[in-house]
């Protein structure tokens, strides 16, 4: 197409309504198939004698206008295409498809026709044969990148991140200065949640384009996946100017609020404006019940079952929204619920988190083999993990192996030193007071337990049930009202509260 131009310029026929208008369809399919090209185009001047001129009219405004049954020129199959989007009418799909093949056999060495056709098939959602289209114009001219980047791009579209982005890397090798394979690059590692590629490519762009909005948000949710919440304030800052009422926006500020700041309320200030906006904001309506349920304010807790009652039945069958129901299951103790809610789960995934609620369930409902089961499934997921390793020796008590017990409650206490540790330290104790023989000392265990670390609920719990169960009421309720403070909707202590409520004042 750059010969064509420079042909017509040095034979001198820009001036004649023949020349103007391949100068006009030559500038345009340039623009089209090379938007980021740097050759220097001619001004489009299209003469109004020629049929081209109406086809170009017309696609310019979405128009598709179809060649004539007895059509045998190239340029009246190929220049409708222009005016394909992924707005396009289903149909107009299959008379463009019908039109480039056409134009293929009036010219098999082009490669817009298959070009074309990748780009129809592309929006028509049918990947596999735009691939196949892209493929047939790059093996016409190889010189045609943007076959190769079709190819990248209908691979990303399929859900092949990974092998999206290998491409769009060799792309960006062999075009080095192409600042468009470069963005697409950038996204294709997004996508693929390729944190550690994707930033400094993200960071290229905004060097040559600093308020390019889709690439400060973009910036801003890789650092937040990367825990980087205060270095996400930056991009999202500059973003505010372009439009504080994004979605994407006032989300990631909301995430920033809540695991960043731990700023509850402005999270939900935020969140609560997306909903304003749109009542059936899936994503926003889920973190924000996560939110309001993990409150300690009755109010909250209440508006965060509203959501998820809303949520369920507009997306029961959502992972989320089944892990929703199932952390409140946990909370009231529902056990029964709990499991079905992560039977569910299970067959869909099986994470750290759904191992752990899985070991609480059966817990919970009594079935200590299967809560074993889990624990050792974690455990051997990272024998080094604390959490883990707390979870596996409780399950081990719980099943009468307590020489295991005892052996890892050693080795973890001696290497839970310094400072930093003393939440593990009281969890051990607690572990190692329910492997005492006699009540002594184990209340021996669980004051060393408070001592590390004096909020430790379950401590808490069973010094109050030992004074509880000998009828020691002054003692018992000394750690109860403590227990109280720290968790006053636990359903164990609620039944206690109601039990204790003329010692504890609340008649």
């Amino acid at each position: 197409m750059i010969q064509a131009l420079e042909l017509i310029r040095t034979r001198e026929l820009s001036g004649i309504d023949f020349g103007r208008m391949m100068n006009g369809i030559n500038a345009i399919l340039i623009r089209t198939v090379y938007p980021d090209s740097s050759a220097r185009l001619p001004t489009v001047d299209l003469p109004q004698t020629y049929n081209y001129t109406r086809i170009i009219r017309e696609a310019e405004r979405g128009n598709y206008i179809k060649p004539s049954e007895t059509s045998s020129d190239f340029f009246e199959h190929i220049l409708p295409s222009i005016a394909i989007n992924a707005q396009t009418a289903e149909g107009v799909y299959q008379d463009a498809l019908r039109d480039l093949n056409k134009a293929g056999e009036l010219r098999p060495a082009s490669v817009l026709p298959p070009y074309f056709r990748g780009i129809v098939n592309e929006y028509a959602g049918m990947y596999a044969q735009a691939e196949a289209a892209y493929r047939i114009a790059y093996a016409i001219s190889g010189e045609c990148y943007p076959a190769l980047a079709g190819i990248a791009r209908v691979t990303m579209l399929a859900g092949k991140t990974a092998e999206a982005a290998a491409l769009y890397s060799d792309l960006v090798i062999r075009y080095p200065d192409n600042m468009n394979l470069k963005r697409q690059l950038a996204v294709s590692y997004y996508q693929n949640r390729d944190w550690s590629r994707a930033l400094p490519a993200v960071d290229e762009i905004l060097q040559s384009a600093p308020r390019d909005g889709e690439f400060l948000l973009m910036k801003a949710h890789i650092l937040i996946e990367q825990g980087q919440y205060s270095q996400a304030n930056a991009p999202l800052d500059v973003y505010s100017a372009i439009n504080s009422n994004n979605r994407s926006y006032l989300f990631l500020r909301a995430r920033v609020q809540a695991e960043g700041n731990r700023n509850r309320d402005s999270a939900l200030n935020y969140l609560r404006s997306i909903i304003r906006n749109n009542p059936n904001d899936t994503e926003a309506l889920i973190y924000a019940a996560r939110l309001l349920m993990e409150s300690s304010r009755a109010s909250d807790q209440s508006e965060g079952m509203e959501m998820l009652a809303r949520l369920r039945q507009t997306a029961g069958s959502s992972i989320e929204v089944l892990s929703l129901s199932l952390r409140d299951a946990v909370r009231r103790e529902a056990w029964q619920d709990a499991q079905s809610f992560l039977n569910r789960i299970l067959q869909t995934r099986r994470t750290v988190q759904d191992l752990t609620d899985g070991y609480y369930v059966e817990r919970g409902l009594g079935n200590n083999a299967r809560a074993l089961s889990y624990a050792r499934e974690l455990y051997d997921r990272d024998s080094s993990n604390t959490e883990y390793i707390l979870i596996y020796i409780s399950a081990l008590i719980d099943n009468a192996r307590r020489d295991e017990a005892s052996r890892l409650i050693e080795s973890r206490l001696a290497a839970a030193g310094g400072s930093g540790a003393a939440g593990t330290r009281s969890r051990l104790y607690f572990l190692r007071s329910r492997i005492q023989g006699n009540e002594e000392a184990a209340l021996s265990e669980l004051r060393s337990s408070l001592f590390e670390d004096p909020r430790n609920l379950d401590a808490l719990i069973a010094i109050f049930e030992i004074y509880h169960n000998r009828r020691e009421e002054r003692r018992a309720v000394y750690y109860l009202r403590q227990a109280l403070a720290i968790a006053p909707d636990h359903p164990r202590l609620k039944r206690y509260e109601n039990e204790y409520a003329s010692l504890l004042g609340r008649n």
